[in-house]
């Protein structure tokens, strides 16, 4: 880790483990278009987010889903990379595809608040992971270089945004899962 000189964490799936039902998640999230009379451009919750600003249902969309990462990040699990952080005296930060106040509840249930500089979620800055935006505001946060700083996380979606922010990689687990 001396090759660092920070490092970020995603959260959910690395340092916690959100008690999120997504698929339940993904229903209110469908009625809100429903409400609407707005056809959604699939059940996936992910499309149905991302397309949420074009068709004048950001605000509602982000709502749903924050209600349930609320909730779920206090009752959420502590994952084994939180306590490597408490032990870590490199400078942290979190980026992560919930929102911002859910990965502040959850560190602060957690205790790990103290142990963490920056979080950004997906609603922090103008765009959420896999761009690079998310990533590279937290590390600029930390005052590091890109390429002096480790991005930690579980998904496929975390190691693009990585490559994309030009900042090394490092899988929780064996390799990707979740979103």
């Amino acid at each position: 880790m001396t090759e660092y000189d920070a490092v970020v964490y995603d959260l959910d799936g690395t340092l916690v483990d959100l008690d999120v039902d997504w698929n339940a998640v993904a229903i209110d999230v469908r009625a809100v278009y429903d409400d609407a009379n707005v056809e959604p451009p699939s059940d996936g919750l992910w499309d149905m987010l991302e397309a949420a600003a074009d068709v004048g249902l950001a605000a509602e969309v982000e709502a749903a889903i924050a209600t349930h990462e609320h909730d779920g990040a206090r009752t959420s699990d502590r994952l084994a990379r939180a306590d490597e952080l408490l032990e870590r005296s490199l400078p942290a930060g979190v980026c992560s595809l919930n929102c911002e106040r859910a990965c502040r509840i959850a560190l602060e249930e957690h205790a790990l608040t103290a142990a963490v500089g920056p979080v950004v979620g997906r609603d922090t800055v103008g765009t959420w992971k896999p761009d690079p935006e998310p990533l590279l505001a937290t590390i600029r946060a930390l005052e590091v270089d890109p390429e002096r700083a480790l991005f930690i996380g579980d998904s496929a979606r975390d190691q693009r945004t990585a490559e994309r922010a030009g900042v090394d990689f490092e899988y929780v687990g064996d390799g990707p899962s979740g979103v």
